[in-house]
């Protein structure tokens, strides 16, 4: 719960602690989003969670502890193989929670979960991933998905429709959180909305400074088409560099098909193996545009370099020659190039430690209490001052009223 004091004309009114909700789209997958939500729901323990969709064994073993409440997708047929499919349930699930009794509501949202309805009078926070992809930048999805024609016809109707719910739905919140600039930029230009900026967390204690490595470059990443796997996968067999990839998802099939001898798809691992490899690895690689992308700050946590696309999220964490190496072409000729480039660079471990530190949970976490108490805050002086008119409303239409009479009175005499 969230401690909060309430100023009306000038007198103070202890509220006592806030009943928090704190609502995440889904866990279906693990990925940024899922550690995100995980650090939100550490810094506010006494918050009731709900989600969606919940797939027990999708949960760390924190969120395990903490009792995740879910929604009627949890009854559909083959969830944990198509939950993409029911994409168009996924609003109607977020509008069947019933949050009316919480001062706060927080959600974590890269989807619909911005839809939960709140008191009028509750403070409504949203930390936006990035506005809904497949709404907003339905084109680059549909290219990487390989649709169909037909496909996309039938996608882009159901698009127009989304896109209206998604802006209806971007009012919802009194704040948002952006989880980077280009994010920022996004809620601006898609939702007209202001945001602040508040970068996600790296648990830097989850890593050690290795100052030697193996002969491989290495990938952690849900294998989903966007990412552009492919393109590091023929980078790497270009100029025959070995390189491990670790993670799972709707792409590996194809991926895997692309592998060649030097390139090796081990699926999902525990966290102590993630990171061994991290600090095992000869650099990252981080071949598409991201959001944000924690994971290069991941690999700066063990002391190695990464190597990505000079776009998106990665421009706001990865500083090109000291921390990192950016290339300027999605190609593998350019990515390629850029794996050389890094090879020739006497890299500093415990520099690129010190840069992920300023990244990591704690700095996170207390920057975003200190967001929520602000925004608390500014949302009960706006209440306050809703009271204060009404209630002078209420006196002023009160003093008409009894000088009508008065007149009325008057008149009769």
């Amino acid at each position: 719960m969230i401690d909060a004091t309430m100023s009306v004309r000038g007198e103070t009114c202890e509220r006592g602690a806030l009943s928090t909700a704190f609502v995440h789209d889904n866990f279906v997958q693990i990925g940024g989003a899922e550690r995100v939500a995980e650090a939100i729901a550490r810094v506010l323990p006494n918050a009731d969670m709900f989600s969606t969709v919940v797939l027990p064994d999708m949960l760390s073993e924190y969120l395990k502890t903490r009792n995740v409440k879910g929604t009627f997708l949890r009854y559909l047929p083959g969830l944990r193989k198509h939950y993409r499919y029911y994409f168009f349930l996924y609003p109607l699930a977020a509008l069947s929670l019933k949050l009316s009794r919480y001062d706060v509501v927080i959600t974590s949202c890269c989807g619909f979960a911005k839809m939960v309805r709140s008191r009028r009078d509750a403070v409504n926070i949203c930390y936006c991933h990035t506005p809904t992809r497949w709404i907003w930048r339905f084109q680059d999805y549909a290219e990487r998905e390989q649709f169909s024609r037909v496909t996309k016809l039938i996608l882009r109707a159901i698009i127009r429709v989304f896109r209206k719910i998604d802006l209806r739905a971007s009012r919802n919140p009194d704040f948002f959180i952006a989880n980077s600039g280009i994010v920022a930029e996004r809620i601006r230009r898609y939702y007209g909305r202001a945001s602040t900026v508040l970068y996600p967390p790296i648990d830097c204690s989850r890593f050690s400074v290795s100052h030697s490595s193996d002969d491989y470059y290495l990938i952690v990443s849900r294998l989903v088409a966007y990412k552009r796997i492919d393109l590091a996968i023929e980078a790497c067999e270009r100029i025959g560099r070995t390189l491990m990839i670790i993670g799972d998802g709707p792409d590996r099939k194809r991926l895997e098909s692309l592998a060649g001898p030097r390139t090796t798809v081990r699926g999902r691992l525990p966290d102590p193996e993630v990171a061994t490899a991290f600090e095992n690895c000869r650099a990252f690689l981080f071949p598409g545009e991201e959001d944000f992308g924690m994971t290069p700050l991941e690999a700066n946590a063990a002391g190695k370099p990464c190597v990505a696309y000079g776009s998106g999220g990665a421009l706001e964490s990865i500083i090109d020659g000291e921390t990192g190496v950016l290339f300027t072409e999605p190609t593998p000729q350019s990515m390629a190039a850029a794996l050389l480039r890094s090879e020739a660079i006497k890299w500093n471990p415990q520099m690129l430690r010190d840069h992920a530190e300023h990244f990591d949970t704690r700095v996170f976490s207390e920057r975003f209490m200190q967001l929520v108490s602000r925004m608390t805050a500014a949302k009960q002086r706006q209440v306050a001052v809703r009271i204060i008119a009404r209630g002078d409303y209420v006196q002023d239409a009160a003093r008409k009223g009894a000088a009508h009479k008065m007149s009325e009175e008057s008149l009769k005499r």
